[in-house]
């Protein structure tokens, strides 16, 4: 018999509508504001009452939403789900634009570190964002998403590296570019060639631009710049013989994006929201996790700080808040491999539709301790879950995420996520049961965590 869990589709319809984390934020936005969350901005002054429900982003690329308690003061605890939106991929050069043996190629940047190999012949698009200028001589940002295969990189015939099963390796700068079209049907293509010449087609292909100006509905001479990624055309879908698995691009990390956002709108939607008692609660959907964090959207940035400080701006205050604040870090996690266990600790090998997922590191590279990690189980067993427990071998190197960097804020911090197969590939496995796992995780830490907390004694 099978099953096809709701929760599940609805992260596929986010899935499959997010290529980029430009998307991704977009998209956030919406859910939000359909549960009546409002959108501020950074540049204003922000009159927050209690029983408020508030949003902003960050370069079209980051997002914090957060709620207010009816009892809301200045220096209580803010309860953060902390995620992000990137995902190893392919981005556009600034100058794009190569010609090789008859065929139009568009250069690329490598972004994290993916399984690159997964990328060879697959369908690939564009979707990112462009700036335009408009009728009244300003400009404006407007996201972009061609939804027909655009691009490939084909592999070499097993006829010409009859070794290609036993060593397959490539160089990323010059055997992993992709193709785009033929030389001669840019040169017979009379949009292509009425199109008048602008700085933009020194640095990028004419029919690239001609594309990009078809989809947004302006001239190819109104594009004056843009962020472009590829993506995999192939949507993503349930499958499994009971359709228990979820095969998708971007499940790292766009399946615990989208479970926060689903759980705090959720959260907020209920009636019992106007009379809830207790912490502040927050998602934050972070930019560049996969390449350090270190930007102006990563969680190595301003912004949870900055929310911190503009909630309690005294510095008395402000120092309470941290002490009664939590952050659930929530990154994907490794789930045993049926053909390479030994890549496992025996006594740590999560599987897919377990639950959620505790890491611990002795060395820190994740930030559960036995606080943090007692804490986050108790409040999933409330809502009838379970965890499971990660802990990497000894002789191997541990992998991290956003939570140590928040941690040194001084906010305890527990990192979880939820358990997949082949992370970092262009098309990555799931289970379709965690997805409302990981949302039932985040309600009840959002619902009960102040609770708990103050039922909680340390010497």
């Amino acid at each position: 018999m099978s099953v096809y869990p709701e929760a599940a589709k609805r992260l596929l319809t986010f899935i499959n509508a997010s290529p980029t984390p430009f998307h991704a934020v977009q998209n956030a936005a919406i859910r939000l504001e359909a549960a009546g969350f409002n959108k501020i901005r950074e540049t204003d002054d922000w009159d927050l009452q209690p029983r408020g429900k508030y949003y902003y982003t960050r370069n079209q690329t980051c997002l914090i939403a957060f709620t207010t308690p009816s009892n809301w003061r200045p220096g209580m605890g803010v309860s953060i789900v902390a995620t992000h939106v990137d995902s190893p991929n392919l981005r556009v050069r600034p100058v794009s634009k190569k010609n090789n043996l008859g065929y139009l190629q568009v250069g690329i940047e490598t972004y994290g570190g993916g399984i690159w190999h997964s990328w060879f012949d697959r369908d690939l698009s564009l979707a990112g964002r462009v700036i335009v200028v408009q009728r009244d001589g300003t400009f404006r940002s407007k996201l972009v998403k061609i939804d027909r295969p655009l691009l490939r990189i084909p592999s070499l015939a097993i006829h010409l590296d009859r070794n290609v099963n036993d060593s397959f390796k490539f160089n990323q700068e010059s055997e992993f570019t992709p193709i785009f079209g033929l030389v001669e049907t840019e040169l017979n293509d009379v949009k292509v060639q009425g199109t008048p010449a602008s700085n933009g087609q020194v640095k990028h292909h004419p029919a690239l631009l001609l594309v990009l100006s078809e989809e947004l509905s302006v001239a190819p001479e109104e594009i004056h710049d843009f962020e472009l990624h590829l993506y995999d055309t192939q949507p993503s879908v349930l499958g499994g013989v009971s359709n228990e698995f979820i095969f998708s691009p971007r499940l790292d990390n766009q399946f615990s994006s989208y479970c926060a956002v689903e759980a705090i709108a959720t959260y907020a939607e209920n009636p019992s929201f106007r009379e809830f008692v207790g912490n502040v609660n927050c998602v934050a959907l972070f930019n560049h996790e996969e390449i350090g964090s270190v930007s102006t959207t990563g969680a190595e940035s301003s912004l949870i700080p900055s929310l911190l400080q503009r909630l309690s701006p005294e510095p008395a205050l402000y120092s309470q808040s941290v002490s009664r604040s939590f952050i659930v870090s929530a990154d994907m996690g490794h789930a045993v491999h049926p053909n390479y266990s030994s890549k496992h600790e025996e006594n740590h090998r999560p599987i897919i539709n377990g639950g959620m997922v505790i890491k611990t590191n002795a060395k820190q590279r994740y930030a559960s301790d036995a606080i943090s990690t007692f804490l986050f189980r108790k409040l999933v067993e409330r809502r009838g879950g379970k965890v499971q427990e990660f802990e990497v071998r000894n002789d191997m190197a541990c992998g991290s995420t956003v939570g140590p960097m928040l941690s040194k804020i001084g906010l305890r911090t527990v990192d979880v996520g939820s358990a997949m197969l082949s992370m970092h590939s262009i098309r990555e496995t799931g289970g379709s049961h965690d997805v409302q796992h990981a949302i039932d995780a985040f309600s009840s830490f959002f619902d009960g965590f102040a609770g708990l907390d103050g039922d909680l004694s340390i010497d």
